[in-house]
């Protein structure tokens, strides 16, 4: 009897294991969008190595000196035809705007050596395509992670920005820990989001997206394509783009185009950065801060950026959350011109 029982338990065991390595080995797929090319596209080759796709909307009328460069969140988010037309009326201004997919991500080249995605990378091809579009100072519009990614560029670059604006700024790297927890003052009376991006990664990830997510942390390489980890990325944007408006109803549909692999190793490669807060203090660069009243980002981050520039500006923006565009799109642009015109 005790024979059977032990062999049934091996057995169990086995079967287990066996279930197991398929559901880790096997490719799975999403039913999520495509993603699809952008009408005008073009390219940059860049000194980095690095092939990026971009869009140009080009100023009308009488044309402003210094052009506008948008930096996407992410990392590994890509432009999409809603970025384009949201931010397309600068133009009007005369402004040149250029919108660009980081690589890894969107149509932008996507690389073998995962361990290249770093935010250094992304920050020496900023520079590289800023000599590419050859102006002497640019504008930088950066969401989310694109305002970690600006910060990194105007710390060693001080005198190539004529202005930044920076919405849902993600925290200024390495991370202080400390500043999760600061409350903001009453008087600005923010609110939490309704869902949280903890919570729609928990909802989604699967056996097979956490030993990937392992095996590419661990150790630098692939154990999936890069077009079923970036379906996954688009599978787990539509949860995560709940977490980016006050309404959860608000949320927008997700596209394709999204780079797992370069969201995933950029992330990971933040503790390297040197810490560039001695470089940004007492900076001089005009800055607009722009939070949702909704933003799932701690007041304590946005708190760095004001006491570290000094010509700096903060508006909250009510009713909106991460991705302050999405739910108050007038106000957002209304905010931006404003700013852009002083």
């Amino acid at each position: 009897m005790r024979n059977n029982i032990f062999q049934f338990i091996k057995y169990a065991l086995l079967l287990s294991l066996v279930a197991y390595m398929l559901a880790v080995l096997i490719p799975r797929s999403y039913d999520v969008p495509q993603m699809h090319k952008r009408k005008g596209t073009q390219y940059w080759d860049l000194q980095t190595g690095s092939k990026i796709a971009y869009t140009l909307v080009s100023a009308k009328g009488i044309k402003k000196p210094f052009p506008i460069i948008y930096l996407q969140g992410g990392p590994g988010g890509f432009i999409s035809d809603r970025n384009i037309k949201m931010l397309a009326p600068l133009s009007e201004d005369g402004f040149d705007i250029f919108l660009y997919d980081q690589i890894g991500s969107g149509q932008s080249e996507r690389l073998s050596n995962i361990n290249e995605y770093t935010a250094d990378r992304h920050k020496k091809d900023l520079e590289e395509l800023i000599k590419k579009i050859g102006s002497e100072k640019v504008i930088l519009i950066g969401q989310s992670w694109g305002a970690i990614l600006a910060t990194l560029f105007i710390a060693d670059n001080p005198d190539k920005v004529e202005k930044v604006i920076l919405t849902g700024a993600g925290p200024i790297q390495p991370m202080r820990e400390e500043l999760l927890n600061t409350d903001a003052p009453d008087s600005l009376n923010l609110r939490k989001p309704h869902y949280s991006n903890r919570e729609a990664n928990e909802k989604l990830k699967n056996i097979r997206i956490n030993a990937i997510t392992f095996w590419a942390k661990s150790f630098g390489k692939k154990l999936a394509s890069d077009k079923e980890a970036d379906d996954f990325q688009t599978y787990l944007n539509i949860e995560l783009n709940k977490a980016t408006v006050c309404d959860t109803s608000n949320a927008i549909k997700a596209e394709g185009g999204g780079g797992f692999y370069a969201q995933l190793m950029t992330v990971q490669s933040f503790k390297e950065i040197q810490d560039i807060r001695p470089k940004l203090k007492g900076s001089k660069v005009p800055i607009l801060l722009m939070k949702g009243q909704c933003e799932n980002q701690s007041w304590g981050f946005l708190n760095e950026y004001i006491e570290l520039f000094q010509n700096h500006q903060l508006k909250i923006i009510p009713n909106a959350g991460h991705s302050i565009s999405v739910e108050q799109p007038e106000l957002y642009l209304k905010t931006i011109r404003e700013f852009l015109n002083q």
